[in-house]
């Protein structure tokens, strides 16, 4: 049998959740589910549905004699796919423990997401900060556009954009360790042109497409990889805009 050496987690776990495992394996790797890393796709959900939920079902059985744990949202910090999820991988014999992630009192600062890194650079460092404590030196930048939402299935989309995109949405919510903050997560600097994208079959399309609405801005939503049309709509509107 295979050295059990790994976390898998999705979302955003408890902070306490992820201290606690910190400290139990603190030689584990952690291994952030939600990310396409070209698994085999399992016939487990329906074709036509959340890719993002599709990562995690193939890493949970890519990984699965090497799991120590998966660590799941359930509640507002993810989605009601998430909470099914968690059923469904627990009862095929995963050892999973769920958390609720929904305080709002404290927001930590965002400053990654107003710094001049590149976009890309930006969301994944967001995401990594969930488990890691690495340190490394952020200068603010003005912003000439915006990119809101989830961290996207494909992140070549996120390479469209200069430096001085700001990130909003749920992963601003992320880096300010409050993952369920409606309020946070509906802000955006209004005079900022933004693009407001939504993974395909999220319910999160709900917002983006009010918010483009709203402050002018890009609705688009993507499944898997963007198409070159998807892609040309981005760069022309940051381009015209």
């Amino acid at each position: 049998m295979r050295e059990k050496n790994i976390i898998g987690f999705w979302g955003y776990p408890h902070p306490e959740l992820i201290q606690e495992y910190k400290k139990r394996y603190p030689n584990a790797q952690w291994v952030d589910m939600d990310i396409d890393y070209g698994f085999l796709n399992r016939d487990i959900l329906p074709e036509s549905y959340c890719t993002i939920i599709k990562n995690i079902v193939n890493a949970a059985f890519y990984y699965k004699e090497r799991l120590i744990v998966i660590l799941a949202p359930i509640g507002k910090d993810k989605c009601d796919s998430g909470w099914f999820l968690y059923e469904l991988l627990k009862d095929m014999g995963f050892n999973i423990i769920s958390s609720i992630f929904e305080e709002n009192t404290y927001r930590s600062k965002t400053e990654i997401s107003s710094s001049d890194l590149p976009l890309r650079e930006k969301v994944e460092l967001i995401t990594k900060r969930i488990y890691s404590d690495e340190k490394i030196e952020i200068k603010q930048s003005q912003a000439k556009f915006g990119f809101w939402g989830v961290p996207p299935n494909d992140m070549s989309i996120l390479e469209l954009f200069p430096d001085n995109t700001h990130v909003y949405g749920w992963t601003r919510c992320v880096e300010a360790k409050t993952p369920a903050d409606i309020e946070l997560e509906m802000y955006v600097d209004k005079d900022v042109p933004t693009v407001f994208y939504a993974q395909s079959f999220c319910s999160k399309a709900q917002l983006a497409k009010y918010l483009a609405d709203k402050y002018n801005g890009l609705y688009i939503d993507i499944d898997d990889k963007a198409t070159n049309s998807t892609k040309a709509k981005i760069e022309a509107f940051l381009r015209l805009r």
